[in-house]
């Protein structure tokens, strides 16, 4: 953050947030204005080496209104969830503010605009929920750029309701809570992402791009279509040649296989993917992205599990990553996504 005074100088930061995959899914709110979820769940978060949400905050007495843009299109700022958490954490900047003899804090720009520039390192229509992974990231900027403390959990989960999960690091419970005003229903760190760190995510994502305006409607439509089953399909026969669970799967915001298994097995059962997609070698080189897996050759009785698909284009590619931790702030200045005059330094 720049050491700047409220009166002269924008002050920026820039954040990174992660994506998390629930394994334990919350099925329905109890309140959908205020995001309470029915029940219990619990996630793990991603790597962000190689999934993430960037987000750049800047407040300066020169701007004349809020705004944001997100992957370098500017968008409405009266978006209801986001007006919440920009109400809430300007409302505990202002309380940190009032009556306080510290000089870093009695000048804190809580009355000036903000400008947002957000942008994600995956696809938005990869089926990964990258609300949650968004707006963990501008809770967590909005935070640091404002120094307000306690726990931001609450904040971020009236923006999306999975991203209050996404604000820490490793294996993360979020309490449905109890109380009407939510005050109860936060995240909690079950486990840090040094916990289990054998532990490998696949993530498989479809060619099919129907999928991707299904996610853009209101309300959007999920589901599992004949590659989802296709998977489904290839674990469950993998874990029975080997009579016990090498491979678990699980399905977030589409139709994209999210597939659990320690590193030992990753090299295995990723040349079982390639090799039931039947791919061509220009498609196999476009597939892997994120953490590299080594060559490995499938014995003839392993490959004899599944029949081959004769198509070439069932997964567009694969994510490789493991678990990670919460949201990062970044120190170096040349990463900011707005410039001095706290536009988007790349719009569309």
């Amino acid at each position: 953050m720049s050491a700047s005074s409220e009166q002269s100088e924008m002050k920026i930061v820039t954040c990174t947030g992660p994506v998390n995959i629930a394994v334990v899914k919350y099925w329905g709110k109890r309140d959908p204005d205020l995001i309470l979820p029915v029940n219990d769940s619990i996630s793990v978060t991603l790597s962000q080496k190689q999934l993430c949400a960037k987000t750049t905050v800047a407040v300066s007495s020169k701007f004349t209104e809020d705004r944001i843009w997100l992957n370098g299109k500017e968008e409405s700022i009266d978006n209801k969830r986001l007006q919440r958490c920009l109400t809430e954490i300007r409302r505990r900047c202002r309380k940190r503010k009032i009556g306080s003899d510290n000089e870093e804090l009695s000048t804190l720009p809580v009355n000036q605009c903000i400008h947002i520039c957000s942008v994600n390192n995956f696809p938005t229509a990869a089926g990964l929920a990258s609300s949650a992974a968004g707006y963990a990231c501008l809770v967590y900027s909005l935070t640091r750029l404002l120094l307000v403390g306690g726990d931001i959990s609450v904040i971020a989960r009236q923006g999306s309701g999975s991203a209050c999960r996404s604000v820490m690091g490793g294996f993360v419970l979020w309490e449905m809570g109890s109380e009407e005003d939510g005050s109860d229903s936060v995240a909690k760190q079950l486990a840090t992402e040094e916990h289990w760190p054998e532990l490998r995510i696949l993530v498989c994502v479809d060619s099919n791009q129907f999928h991707a305006t299904c996610l853009d409607t209101f309300p959007p439509i999920f589901y599992l279509n004949d590659t989802s089953k296709d998977i489904i399909n290839i674990v469950h026969q993998y874990n029975k040649y080997y009579d016990k669970i090498k491979v678990a799967y699980t399905f977030d915001a589409g139709p994209n296989a999210c597939l659990f298994m320690l590193e030992e097995t990753t090299a295995e059962f990723y040349a079982l993917i390639k090799h039931f997609f039947s791919m061509s070698v220009p498609a196999q080189e476009k597939l892997l992205q994120g953490i590299s897996i080594a060559p490995y050759a499938l014995p003839e009785n392993l490959k004899a599990i599944v029949n081959p698909l004769r198509i070439t284009d069932g997964i567009q590619h694969v994510i490789h990553t493991k678990v990670g931790g919460g949201p990062e702030l970044i120190l170096d200045d040349t990463q900011h996504l707005l410039g001095a005059d706290g536009l988007p330094k790349n719009p569309q």
